[in-house]
């Protein structure tokens, strides 16, 4: 049988994501949610008595964000549940999938909040600029301390806490957008001012839900993590002394800050395969991050169809 080595800590020891910056991450959530749920009641009654929905549709923001802050800390909690033995990854998705809900929640609350200000802009309402004004700013002090709160945490890597944070991010380009148009109703008495800035938003969080949506179905469907480069790994494998080819390669991520790598390296005649595997894993680690890495090593002679071999152009993963 030929060797196989692997590599990295095992998903139902959860050294991946254990640790400080899981503490920092929950911390963050815990702080954040205190404050958004503190501060939805106020700009929602707020929002109701001026009338403005820039201050309404930043409401309805914010109850998504508490939804999105609780599911977020509910995944967390989850993901680190023991797991049975069959579930040979754990719960470690569910963070994915509280990402993929999150970016969902902000892409149906954009079409919702586009839908009511194109009917305010057919027949603007009176919007009351005082009270606009006042709201927006406490909400902008809330989101403020929020965003600074999640900013502390893992939000680069961590694509769970990364949907909460884009959601907080929402609200406050909401609260600056409708002290905007607080001031300017204000000193104009312009209320179109009003569904434009909510338009406005509403197009920036599709943005953010459409990234956010598009990063969780690429761990789903197991494609290889953005910063990672699938030929650029296969020509470091192939650049290695004592590799004559390589196939079979994947590249896929089983939750945030948790890549995998697997793959079929072709010896050399001359190749020491324990040494060769060890300098393989070495390399990954080092240069690409790769510690959860499985390589199976094969000798020339049992090659068969779809091995790159190296020295020719990188092949792509061959399709089923």
């Amino acid at each position: 049988m030929a060797p196989t080595a692997s590599g990295g800590t095992s998903p139902h020891s959860g050294g991946h994501v254990h640790g400080a910056g899981d503490h920092r991450n929950r911390r963050a959530l815990r702080w954040s949610l205190g404050i958004t749920l503190a501060f939805l009641v106020l700009e929602a009654v707020g929002g109701w008595l001026a009338n403005s929905l820039a201050l309404l549709s930043d409401a309805g923001h914010m109850a998504s964000d508490a939804a999105a802050l609780g599911l977020s800390l509910f995944a967390f909690w989850f993901a680190r549940r023991p797991a049975p033995a069959e579930k040979t990854y754990g719960y470690r998705r569910t963070e994915v999938l509280a990402a993929l809900a999150n970016a969902a929640g902000l892409l149906v609350i954009s079409g919702l909040i586009l839908h009511e200000a194109y009917r305010r802009l057919l027949e603007p309402p009176q919007v009351a600029g005082p009270l606009m004004l006042a709201v927006a700013v406490a909400g902008l002090a809330a989101n403020l301390a929020s965003a600074w709160m999640l900013h502390g945490g893992d939000w680069r890597e961590n694509l769970n806490l990364r949907g909460a944070f884009l959601h907080v991010l929402g609200d406050l380009a909401g609260s600056v957008g409708a002290i905007g148009a607080a001031v300017i109703i204000s000193f104009t008495g312009w209320n179109v001012v009003d569904p434009l800035v909510s338009g406005l938003i509403a197009l920036l969080i599709v943005v953010s839900g459409w990234r956010l949506l598009r990063e969780s179905l690429n761990v789903l469907m197991e494609g290889a993590p953005p910063n990672l480069s699938y030929q650029a790994v296969e020509q470091a494998l192939c650049a290695q002394p004592g590799v004559a080819g390589v196939h079979d390669l994947h590249i896929w991520t089983i939750t945030s800050g948790f890549p995998a790598l697997s793959c079929h390296v072709v010896l050399a005649r001359e190749a020491a395969p324990q040494a060769l595997l060890e300098r393989l894993r070495g390399m990954l680690r080092d240069r690409f991050g790769l510690d959860h890495v499985t390589i199976q090593v094969e000798r020339e002679t049992m090659v068969g169809r779809g091995c790159s071999l190296c020295g020719q152009a990188p092949s792509l993963p061959e399709r089923p």
